[in-house]
């Protein structure tokens, strides 16, 4: 789930970010009083915009809200699942951010007004605001797979974004007696980082190659084409002939049900019995977008592209995975440089001043195996009021590139990974 950091950013003027201004108009301050910014979620998003505020504008009295004490990074999480690396790796604390002169309040949201513009935390503080910024990340649907709950994810994990969880399905590989099948069920899209399921198939046939060799991996999926599939099957059919096995929408993949005492994942058209079972459900915008009201019918948060800005409740903005934004992915370098994008057009908001639209480059990386990796790489800017992909559209790694370019990109994930949690987080 590896992304690269943001390379550039040009800010452009624009004629949307005037409409966007009319439209959510920055509120009266009292006379000396600092503007106040609180953010929820300390992910990717939520915390490198809690930096980017103190850093437009010093003045700016940033507040960032988060229940967890430590942050475990998505990116990554398949390789710990793998053994490649410890889960601590994924793990960080909130220090220096709170040197950056970020105030950092380990509490849940329970309420958000935004009328009266007060988010109330779980120990009934209130926190006005004049700007609230909303990096929720997101929550599952668990209604969509009959059986599938918060309980049965104790036994058949999600490990998708809950640190424990990937310690879980760690475990269970672990435990899991040569000759066992793994099932991953990959949702539809709209989800989190696309990419994703397939790099964790891969990761974990890494693993059953070298420790459980008669092994193998099903990929159960609700989709009937994926990102960068053909270099995923050209890895899988070098890597790992006969380890994974890729069921398709329009070959009964699309899960129905799971039957959780026995581990079996239903289809329309088979049944699966998993040693070790990964469900990743169906996802819309964390919980807070609910609270704040900023969720439209499909699950997801409609922002302007220029600012995030809401576009259902004023001096509201949304980043992250839970925003709509086109076609920039929902990874963790969208939500990095959708948090700075965000902090500079409110930091011009609270001045007075339209917001500047953004152009912004991206890359996406997967592991394959400890020494291969494949890449994605677009550049993205407001067209239409949505992000769409610019400069010729995706550049993505050469099918039939050799293994020194392969083993390259996998170094160069890790040093992504490095320099974002770096950036973010150090």
């Amino acid at each position: 789930m590896t992304e690269a950091r943001v390379h550039r950013r040009q800010f452009l003027k624009s004629a949307v970010a005037t409409g966007a201004v009319a439209a959510f108009p920055t509120p009266l301050l009292s006379q000396g009083a600092p503007p106040r910014v609180v953010v929820i979620g300390g992910g990717f998003g939520g915390a490198s915009c809690a930096r980017a505020l103190r850093k437009a504008d010093p003045r700016i009295a940033v507040t960032l809200v988060e229940a967890n004490p430590a942050y475990t990074a998505p990116p990554m999480s398949s390789a710990a699942i793998a053994g490649l690396v410890e889960l601590k790796h994924q793990q960080f604390g909130y220090d220096a951010i709170k040197r950056a002169g970020v105030t950092v309040v380990l509490s849940a949201a329970t309420a958000i007004e935004p009328q009266a513009q007060v988010v109330t935390l779980a120990d009934v503080t209130r926190l006005a605001y004049d700007r609230l910024v909303l990096s929720p990340g997101i929550d599952f649907r668990w209604n969509a797979i009959p059986g599938y709950d918060r309980a049965a994810a104790a036994v058949m994990p999600h490990a998708w974004n809950d640190g424990a969880q990937v310690a879980l399905l760690r475990r269970q590989l672990e435990a899991m007696e040569d000759g066992g099948t793994v099932v991953i069920s990959s949702p539809a899209n709209p989800a989190r980082c696309p990419p994703a399921p397939y790099e964790r198939a891969s990761l974990i046939a890494h693993y059953l190659k070298t420790k459980k060799p008669r092994s193998k991996v099903i990929v159960l999926d609700a989709k009937d084409g994926f990102t960068m599939q053909k270099l995923f099957e050209a890895a899988w059919k070098e890597l790992y002939p006969g380890l994974i096995e890729w069921v398709s929408l329009s070959n009964g993949g699309a899960l129905s049900s799971v039957e959780v005492a026995t581990k079996t994942l239903v289809t329309d058209f088979d049944k699966y019995k998993a040693a070790v079972a990964n469900v990743i459900p169906p996802q819309k915008a964390g919980h807070a977008a609910e609270l704040a009201g900023v969720a439209d019918r499909t699950g997801w948060c409609p922002v302007d592209p220029v600012s995030f800005a809401s576009k259902l409740q004023p001096n509201i903005h949304v980043i992250g995975d839970a925003a709509i934004a086109g076609a920039m992915p929902r990874s963790a370098a969208a939500a990095h440089s959708q948090g700075a994008i965000c902090a500079a057009a409110i930091a011009r908001l609270l001045a007075g001043k339209p917001p500047a639209a953004p152009t912004l480059s991206s890359s996406c990386y997967s592991l394959i195996a400890p020494d291969y990796a494949i890449s994605q790489r677009g550049t993205y800017r407001p067209v239409d009021d949505q992000y769409t992909e610019a400069d010729g559209g995706a550049i993505v790694s050469a099918t039939e590139a050799p293994r020194a370019i392969r083993k390259a990109e996998a170094e160069q994930a890790g040093n992504w990974y490095r320099t974002i949690t770096a950036e973010v987080f150090a």
